[in-house]
C-alpha cells in the first residue's frame, strides 16, 4: 500500500486543485453577470475556454451539433474547433520520460530526434514530429499532463450537478441533459486511452486488407513506443482535402477521391470491427502518392447488424419512394 501512497496523494491534490480552479473561474463569470454583463453564448464560451480541456471538448460538441443546441451557441463555440494553445515542450517531454524512458533507457536511446515545436495541439493531446534511429519518420501523439484526472473530475461534477438539478427542479426537464453528459463522458474518457486507439487503427487496417482497399491507408503504429499516454505512428505526408487546388497537385479527380473516402467509410460501418466516428477534414489527408490517409482514431463507433440492415432498408425505401416501408423502419 505504501508504494501507491505518493500516487494517491498526488491524485487527491490534483482533484482538489481542479475543483478549486473550476470554482474560481465559475465565480469570476458569475461576478461578470452580477455586474450587468449579459449571460449569453459568448460569456459561456469564454468561461469554457478558461476552464480548459473538458469544457473545450464540450464546446466542440456544441459547435458540431446544431440539431441539439441554439444557433447562437453553435456559432459562438466554433472557435473551440480550432487548435488550442500549445504547451511548452518541457511538459510534453516529462510525459514522454514517464512513459518511455523506462528500464534504464533514455529518450535519446529511443529517438534520434524529437521536434520541440508541435505539429498540432488539441485539448487532450499534442503532436510532435520525431525520427527513430533507423531513419523512420514518426509522429508522437502525447497526452497533456493530468488530462485524465481533470476530465474525470470535471465530468463527475457535471454528472452530479445534472442529477441534483433533476431532483431539485424536475419541471425543468434536466433528464434530457443527463444522457448527453453521459455520452460525452464515455467518448471523452475513451480518447484518453491511446492503447485503445492503437487497436482501433489496427482494426481499420485489417478491414482495408480484407476488403482489398489499396486507395486508403492509416498510420503504422509502433507498438514498442506506444503506451496509454503516448501513441507513436508513422508520419504521413500530404495535403488537406478541403483545398481542391492543393488536391489537384496529387490527383486528377478530387471528386473521385471524396467518393473513395465516403465509400470506404460506409463499408467500414458493416465490415470493420469499429468505424471512424469523428470523420472531418482535419482527420483526412490526400497523400503525396495519391492515396487517402485516415487519421485520429480516438473516437470510434460500432454499428450492430440490425442497425445496418435498417439503414439499408431506409435508403432503399427512400429510393423507391415507399413511404409505408419508411414508416415501418
Amino acid at each position: 500500500m505504501k508504494i501507491h501512497r505518493p500516487h494517491l496523494l498526488k491524485h487527491t491534490f490534483n482533484v482538489m486543485n481542479r475543483v478549486r480552479q473550476t470554482a474560481s473561474v465559475a465565480g469570476l463569470s458569475a461576478l461578470r453577470v452580477a455586474k450587468g454583463e449579459k449571460p449569453d453564448a459568448t460569456l459561456l464560451k469564454e468561461t469554457f475556454e478558461q476552464l480548459g480541456t473538458t469544457y473545450i471538448k464540450i464546446g466542440q460538441f456544441i459547435a458540431s451539433t446544431p440539431s441539439l443546441f441554439p444557433r447562437e451557441y453553435v456559432k459562438a463555440f466554433q472557435s473551440c474547433l480550432d487548435q488550442t494553445t500549445p504547451l511548452s515542450y518541457a511538459y510534453i517531454e516529462q510525459v514522454l520520460k514517464e512513459e518511455l524512458a523506462v528500464d534504464g533507457m533514455t529518450l535519446a536511446d529511443k529517438f534520434a530526434h524529437i521536434d520541440s515545436k508541435p505539429l498540432a495541439s488539441a485539448s487532450i493531446a499534442q503532436v510532435h514530429a520525431a525520427r527513430l534511429h533507423n531513419g523512420d519518420e514518426v509522429v508522437l501523439k502525447v497526452q497533456k499532463p493530468d488530462v485524465e484526472t481533470i476530465m474525470q473530475t470535471d465530468l463527475g461534477v457535471l454528472h452530479g450537478v445534472t442529477k441534483l438539478l433533476e431532483i431539485l427542479m424536475p419541471s425543468m426537464k434536466f433528464a434530457s441533459i443527463a444522457p448527453i453528459i453521459d455520452e460525452i463522458r464515455l467518448r471523452m474518457l475513451a480518447e484518453t486511452d491511446f492503447i485503445a486507439e492503437a487497436q482501433n487503427i489496427r482494426d481499420f487496417q485489417q478491414f482495408l486488407a480484407v476488403s482489398g482497399n489499396t486507395r486508403v491507408v492509416a498510420p503504422k503504429v509502433y507498438e514498442e513506443l506506444t503506451t496509454k499516454r503516448v501513441l507513436t505512428m508513422s508520419r504521413l505526408y500530404g495535403v488537406s482535402m478541403v483545398d481542391e487546388s492543393l488536391m489537384r497537385q496529387y490527383c486528377a479527380d478530387p471528386a473521385q477521391v471524396m467518393a473513395d473516402t465516403l465509400n470506404t467509410w460506409f463499408a467500414s460501418l458493416m465490415l470493420c470491427n469499429s468505424f471512424h466516428a469523428d470523420l472531418h477534414a482535419g482527420n483526412l489527408m490526400l497523400l503525396t502518392d495519391g492515396r487517402i490517409g485516415f487519421l485520429d482514431f480516438g473516437i470510434v463507433g460500432k454499428l450492430k447488424a440490425e442497425s445496418w440492415r435498417a439503414c439499408i432498408g431506409m435508403m432503399q425505401a427512400m429510393q423507391d419512394s415507399d413511404y409505408q416501408a419508411m414508416a415501418r423502419i
